[in-house]
């Protein structure tokens, strides 16, 4: 076979003259992102491609870094129906903004929207134009990929001597074969003996059609440096914490780190959430006037869910996916009744908005035991959910493990406290809280199960039948320390340290 880099040339990285540009080229490749700048391309209002807090990361370092750095470059599939204006124009390529081009992609209504076989197609395809077209085209000095479906790029990369950061964000994978990467367009015979394969490949022939190559292994493998989304969760992958995180992924990382190529950097909220400029409330507030104004949004909120209509009762708020594996919505549903009837004189509510495979059975728990007006099940809204952290007390996040986490935070940032199981990034960024010693942002449980979520919410609302004084106090001191400590400046220049590792010539650009 002929090999890519022989008959290609042009995909190797050019020399720079002193003169033709200062720093590195940056090419950021993710399958994701909420929103980008008006300096990437001119019909960014346009580019919106969320399905969860990759995209939200996604979109504050591209931002940032556009921001502090010229040269950065942007990859990501071509979703036509997403990226489609209402007369039905579609986004056209910019300078900056590289669109992977496929059927696959054209006709998807959400970024994951479809059959596991399809999203495994749809990720070749989007790997097949990052490696076939966009490098050779931007001729990046380093690429940053995000996730499985950039897991082939850095073996790629390798073998052009192009510098990788691979970043995870979530532990999830796909096992293609290197017979479905040919017939999927990735040419995989000048990279395969970068790729982590599920048994040792003795040659390429031999492993071509029924050895399986973990793409998410593979990216780890490959990377010159690898980063995960919390510096606990980094160590709990490393240690085997997790028996739903494969051996193998424990082993890569745990290599990487031994030899200082893996690392990890809490995400940070975008600067969108913030309570003072969030146009989504109905009303807006500083910390010093968080109680008055969060009352005006509970009562929004309420109306809207259909929740009985007070300010003064304690509302709890499930921002995130109902997924059983990782977020915990069995532990809600396990102790949901006997909750709301044990705090029925101060009359909690419960507002849960958001989408999976519990909200069904959550449904069936509130018809069952009449909890309409305190419990509102609703699927996911983006402006349902800014109301929600503006008008509720308390946020719940009770994952079994979660990478980082970006609800906690922001439950901070709005005074909408966190109830967190202490684990990977909810334990990087929620302390209990110790009113004595005027300490803690939240409210975290150790053991797993819906014993420990009904002690760390009972603490919560211990805390909020306290003095109103306290309570106030309490929460205007977290809001200002979370607009400190979460901050996404702090963030990019974290990734840049990353770059300046891989690129030396980086940090001549970051200062200028």
């Amino acid at each position: 076979m002929p090999n890519t880099l022989e008959t290609h040339p042009e995909i190797l990285p050019q020399k720079q003259t002193s003169t033709a540009r200062r720093g590195p080229k940056i090419l950021f490749v993710t399958p994701e992102i909420s929103y980008v700048s008006n300096s990437m391309c001119n019909d960014a209002q346009r580019v919106r491609a969320k399905a969860g807090g990759l995209a939200d990361v996604a979109a504050l370092l591209v931002d940032g870094l556009k921001k502090r750095h010229r040269d950065l470059h942007l990859a990501l599939p071509n979703y036509r129906q997403l990226f489609r204006t209402e007369n039905g124009g579609t986004l056209t390529e910019s300078k900056r903004v590289h669109l992977a081009e496929d059927c696959h992609f054209y006709r998807r209504h959400g970024v994951y929207q479809t059959s596991r076989h399809d999203l495994l197609r749809s990720a070749l395809a989007f790997q097949r134009e990052v490696i076939h077209r966009i490098i050779p085209k931007v001729k990046p000095d380093i690429i940053h990929c995000n996730d499985w479906m950039t897991g082939l790029i850095p073996a790629a990369a390798k073998r052009l001597g192009i510098p990788t950061l691979f970043t995870i964000h979530n532990i999830h994978t796909e096992r293609p074969t290197l017979a479905e990467l040919e017939n999927n367009g990735v040419f995989g015979a000048d990279f395969w003996e970068e790729l982590y394969f599920e048994n040792y490949p003795e040659n390429y022939d031999e492993s071509y059609w029924t050895n399986p190559i973990d793409l998410l292994a593979s990216g780890i493998r490959a990377a010159d440096h690898v980063n995960v989304v919390s510096p606990t969760f980094l160590d709990e992958i490393r240690y085997g914490h997790h028996e739903n995180i494969p051996g193998r992924i424990s082993h890569l990382l745990w290599e990487k780190h031994a030899v200082g190529a893996a690392s990890g950097i809490v995400n940070s909220p975008d600067p969108s959430f913030n309570p003072q400029k969030d146009s989504l409330l109905t009303e807006r507030y500083k910390s010093k006037t968080h109680h008055e104004a969060k009352a005006v949004n509970k009562l929004a909120l309420q109306h809207t869910l259909g929740l009985d209509e007070n300010p003064d009762v304690p509302m709890l708020f499930w921002p995130s996916r109902l997924d059983p594996i990782q977020k915990g919505p069995q532990l809600l549903a396990e102790i949901l009744p006997q909750l709301i009837q044990d705090y029925h004189d101060i009359g909690l509510q419960i507002a849960i908005i958001a989408d999976g495979p519990w909200e069904q059975g959550l449904h069936d728990i509130v018809n069952a035991h009449g909890l309409h007006r305190r419990v509102a099940v609703h699927g996911f809204s983006e402006p349902l959910s800014r109301q929600g952290f503006g008008g509720a007390d308390y946020v719940l996040m009770p994952s079994s493990f979660e990478p980082c986490g970006l609800p906690q935070m922001i439950g901070a940032r709005y005074g909408t406290l966190p109830i967190v199981h202490h684990t990977g990034g909810l334990k990087d960024t929620v302390q209990h809280l110790n009113i004595e010693e005027n300490t803690g942002n939240g409210f975290a449980f150790e053991h797993f199960d819906a014993g420990g979520l009904r002690w760390a919410i009972d603490e919560a609302l211990r805390f909020h039948l306290s003095d109103e004084s306290i309570r106030i106090k309490q929460v205007t001191r977290i809001m200002e320390e979370a607009a400190r400590n979460f901050s996404p400046v702090e963030v990019v220049k974290q990734y840049e340290d990353l770059y300046t590792g891989l690129v030396p010539s980086f940090m001549g650009e970051a200062r200028a």
